[in-house]
């Protein structure tokens, strides 16, 4: 188990300082954010001071070796346009985004996959015919117009929620359901297949056949062998709840870091969009070596095997 680990832990680490150097190059090529910064009436020299003391008249290669060097004592910068450091801006958002992904993880895993082992169950039935109607519908409507729809139906026409903004409990039951929307249909459909897969098994035949109850081999036997595909999804959808909290977090004011990143970009705030993206990179890259770790107890099969 310790070699297992720290052969992930090794990958993922080549894997964040591959995306810290992504980072930081493809942000020099959206543009000079000294432009953005000086007044309309600055002259060259101003504008070359400027650039002077926000050291982006060194050399790229010195610019890099510092930026990598900051981040290894965890100092993020300070944001250009704001003059705040970054890290500070970040954790006043972070807490709104946790919350977010909170809700919509609950929305995706709570729904998700009891409406996929229940359709599998009853496969071929008009509930399960109806539960995948509901599952086909969640992935198919974008996050944006679902969120839309939503504050159009809950807020505007029936006034029960309010439509944006992070006054009350009340304020985050609409963000969560529009961003969790489309990972429970993907849960749904990843349980489903990997639940109708486990039930052709002979272990199933032979709790059948001793007279157990469907609910027993389900909760006792069943979900274990199924849940590998669906710990799979479960770090890529993490992931992208992440990424998909932009487009929620605009659409209803939600003050998160998916605004604050949107609002960076804008202003091609360097340090500030570097801080978030590399926030999210690692973020990703732990979840997905949690996942790993994950299969190695769920399956000590797959922990062998990869240790050949």
């Amino acid at each position: 188990m310790p070699a297992f680990f720290l052969k992930r832990a090794f990958q993922a680490l080549i894997a964040i300082i591959g995306v810290m150097t992504l980072i930081f190059f493809l942000q020099r090529l959206a543009g000079d954010p000294v432009l953005l910064l000086v007044p309309e009436n600055a002259t060259k020299a101003d504008i070359e001071a400027l650039r002077a003391s926000l050291g982006f008249d060194r050399p790229l290669s010195v610019q890099y070796l510092e930026y990598m060097g900051a981040l290894l004592t965890f100092d993020f910068g300070r944001s250009y346009v704001q003059n705040v450091p970054v890290w500070t801006l970040i954790a006043s958002r972070l807490p709104y985004t946790l919350m977010l992904a909170g809700g919509a993880l609950v929305v995706a895993f709570g729904v998700g996959i009891p409406l996929g082992v229940a359709m599998a169950v009853r496969r071929g039935s008009a509930d399960a015919k109806a539960m995948m109607g509901v599952v086909l519908a969640g992935q198919s409507m974008p996050t944006f117009w679902s969120a839309i729809l939503m504050i159009m139906v809950f807020a505007v026409w029936l006034g029960w929620l309010p439509p944006s903004g992070a006054r009350d409990w009340p304020s985050i039951i609409m963000p969560s359901i529009a961003l969790g929307l489309l990972s429970m249909a993907t849960f749904a459909r990843v349980s489903r297949t990997a639940v109708l897969d486990e039930l052709e098994k002979d272990y199933v035949r032979t709790g059948h056949a001793k007279g157990l109850p469907m609910i027993r081999i389900v909760m006792r036997h069943l979900l274990r062998n199924a849940a590998i595909p669906v710990v799979t999804v479960a770090a890529l959808e993490i992931a992208n709840l992440l990424a998909g909290a932009v487009i929620v977090e605009t659409v209803f004011a939600w003050p998160g870091l998916g605004q604050l990143t949107v609002q960076a970009i804008n202003a091609r705030d360097f340090m500030l969009v570097q801080g978030v993206v590399l926030l999210g990179a690692i973020t990703a890259i732990v979840l997905n070596l949690v996942a790993d770790l994950l299969y190695s107890i769920i399956d000590p099969r797959i922990r062998i095997e990869g240790s050949a």
